[in-house]
């Protein structure tokens, strides 16, 4: 059996931190980027005026002209919900998770431990969670988000057996296929052809949905006739995260060198160990308040750090409001880095590995911050201490640690 946890709102949750007393209001998370248009999650209140998430800032605006915004802290929520994760692998939980609010893990090899019924682990999550969680346990992840779904709050959880499957989802409305997102925009296509619940969708045959939605299409039969892909559970993380204060409100050309600054530590950082880096993320604490973040996966994995440059600087156009410090984070590492151009260029790949030998060596006799490089942040400015600041120095050694 799947046990799905869910935490409605728990995104509008985290933002308002201290101020949950604003969620008996009609409240929402203002849009997180320049070019996003849409608020984000809504208290009851507002759905109860009929703004919805994802619906443009104008319209709900319109429906409900009292709305107030709030604004996003997907840093704050991602570090709440990594807690919740945490208390579900205390239990002896295998959590997977793939946006914050709801996670899903197997009860099976978890009987043993909480009485040797799926009862006793359901009880365990929720002395763990706490009372806000709702829970639903199913023999697969999309029914077990269904009967979740279906708790009421501070209700007992709601268990679906595997020969009840089918009928249990059938009434169901197929808008609910939108939680996973690769079937985001499915449901509008089915509604128009007349096919509102899952119970429709689960009696149409295989090769005609295979013929007019492809792989998508068989996905959301399989979900709809309770089956479902195995879960895959969050790996340890290993945090390598490096964050830098800025002085004052900087932008441009200020803004890209704090970024090198950033690249350089995390390159330098110890947990990396001479891996390259497959995904990162950058974030920011916004000066009105909020923060902002946005993931980057590299095209492919790599320790270079003009290449990671590139890939991250593109995104902080994207930056909704000044902000007073600026972060980056490793999501994924990739295999130990290696320096390819060594093959065509021997004389510069033998000068790199004699300075990278010099380099450890003098860390090693001296400390870490032995060997230092200058970095010119604002060569412009009247402040000589504005000017340029020390940074670490990568070893430029063929194996790229």
């Amino acid at each position: 059996m799947v046990v799905c946890v869910l935490i409605p709102r728990f995104a509008l949750l985290g933002a308002l931190g201290d101020r949950r007393a604003l969620l008996a209001e009609a409240v929402a998370l203002a849009p997180e980027g320049k070019q996003d248009s849409a608020v984000g999650e809504v208290s009851a209140p507002a759905e109860a005026f009929g703004v919805a998430r994802g619906m443009r800032m104008g319209e709900a605006l319109t429906r409900c002209p009292s709305l107030r915004l709030v604004p996003p802290d997907p840093e704050g929520v991602r570090r709440l919900w990594h807690e919740v994760l945490d208390r579900v692998e205390q239990i002896g939980g295998a959590p997977e998770s793939e946006r914050a609010g709801d996670a899903f893990f197997e009860a099976e090899g978890l009987r043993g431990i909480h009485g040797g019924e799926l009862s006793g682990v359901l009880e365990a999550t929720r002395r763990a969670l706490g009372p806000s969680a709702r829970l639903g346990a199913a023999p697969s992840r999309f029914a077990a988000f269904c009967a979740a779904r279906q708790v009421r709050p501070r209700r007992p959880a709601v268990v679906v057996e595997e020969r009840g499957v089918a009928n249990f989802l059938a009434p169901l409305p197929s808008v609910l296929l939108r939680s996973r997102p690769e079937l985001a925009a499915l449901p509008d296509t089915l509604e128009r052809l007349g096919i509102r619940t899952l119970g429709e969708l689960a009696a149409l045959p295989s090769r005609a949905m295979a013929e007019r939605f492809g792989h998508p299409g068989l996905l959301a039969l399989d979900l709809a006739r309770g089956r479902d892909t195995p879960l895959d559970p969050r790996r340890p993380p290993e945090p390598v995260v490096e964050r830098i204060d800025l002085p004052e409100a900087v932008s441009g050309q200020q803004l890209e060198h704090a970024l090198e600054l950033l690249i350089a530590r995390v390159l330098v950082h110890r947990e990396r160990r001479g891996r390259s880096l497959r995904a990162i993320a950058v974030s920011a604490r916004l000066v009105a308040g909020g923060t902002w973040r946005r993931p980057v996966t590299l095209r492919a994995a790599t320790a270079d750090s003009e290449r990671i440059a590139l890939a991250v600087s593109s995104r902080l156009v994207e930056l909704p409001a000044p902000a007073d410090s600026l972060g980056l984070e490793v999501e994924a590492f990739g295999p130990p880095a290696q320096d390819q151009r060594a093959l065509f260029d021997s004389r510069g790949a033998a000068r790199r590995a004699r300075l990278g030998e010099a380099a450890r060596q003098a860390r090693q006799a001296a400390g870490e911050e032995a060997v230092l490089r200058v970095l010119d942040v604002d060569p412009g400015s009247r402040l000589p201490e504005r000017r340029s600041v020390l940074s670490p120095f990568v070893d430029a050694t063929p194996d790229g640690h």
